[in-house]
């Protein structure tokens, strides 16, 4: 009888400990629960890397965490990565280099730099202009009147649609020189602070010609945002390829060599209001 009296005052004992250690736990991992680790360094140097077009190389300087992730500033989604990655930027620009150290918990901690490219990589993109970064940019670019109207806006950085409504449309484009047989890749960043309504929005590359006046409806659409086809309804902010919907592939050959051209075009029988940045037409 002695042995069991102990048993269970022992097990009593425990439940009554872990009740009175559970108790103290705040439930808030900001405090500080048990469960969250101390506060982690997540900065990181950048290097760029010899004999390389663009190309940095970016190390964290502390490896006590449980997750690197890195955002490279160029409007894609932050990824999970090593703590040293190679980085590649095609385009001349500033861009905000983001470092996340993640830890105990699942709270991370955030370093930032800016990375200055002060040239494009001239053999990458073959749109001229495609940051909008000031009048040189936008003078690349043509705007096709297919509707009347001003729908379209300049600005430092990107291009907006601004105005429209009433099913009208308009589109601005580009001559790109291909070669027959490469397969080419086709994104932009797009972005709209709210919902669109009776929106289409469609890329199209092509060797007809664009007319002022008419509508642009030839050709391969390789990009779109459309809201019959379900996206677009709500705030979006990133590259097309990951907000955009329909025929969304991206990808395309042509035949034969010669001049294509890319043209954006929007149209809406509400208000549209979507911005565009750094237009890319690459080689896969």
């Amino acid at each position: 009888m002695k042995k069991i009296k102990l048993v269970t005052s022992l097990l009593f004992f425990a439940v009554i400990s872990f009740g009175v250690f559970t108790a103290c736990q705040p439930d808030d991992v900001e405090l500080g629960n048990g469960i969250v680790g101390e506060e982690l360094d997540a900065s990181f140097t950048v290097t760029p890397v010899e004999g390389a077009v663009n190309k940095y190389l970016v190390k964290a300087l502390s490896g006590n965490y449980i997750t690197s992730k890195w955002d490279i500033g160029t409007g894609e989604a932050a990824f999970v990565g090593k703590m040293e990655e190679e980085i590649y930027f095609p385009d001349a620009g500033t861009y905000a280099v983001k470092h996340y150290a993640v830890g105990i918990g699942g709270k991370s901690f955030v370093a930032e730099q800016n990375i200055v490219v002060t040239t494009s990589d001239p053999a990458a993109n073959l749109i001229q202009g495609g940051l909008f970064a000031n009048a040189e940019d936008h003078a690349k670019w043509t705007v096709l009147t297919i509707s009347s109207g001003d729908f379209w806006k300049f600005n430092d950085g990107s291009v907006s649609v601004t105005t429209g409504g009433n099913w009208s449309q308009q589109a601005i484009y580009q001559a790109v020189q291909v070669e027959a047989g490469q397969k080419y890749k086709i994104d932009m960043n797009v972005s709209s602070t709210q919902g669109l309504t009776d929106t289409w929005f469609e890329v199209y590359a092509s060797t007809t010609v664009p007319v002022q006046g008419a509508d642009y409806a030839t050709g391969t659409v390789v990009r779109s945002i459309n809201t019959w086809a379900g996206c677009g309804l709500a705030p979006f902010n990133g590259l097309i390829s990951t907000v955009g919907c329909g025929n969304n592939e991206g990808f395309i050959t042509f035949p034969s060599s010669g001049t294509v051209y890319l043209v954006i075009k929007c149209g809406s029988g509400g208000t549209p209001t979507i911005t565009i940045k750094d237009v890319q037409f690459r080689k896969k």
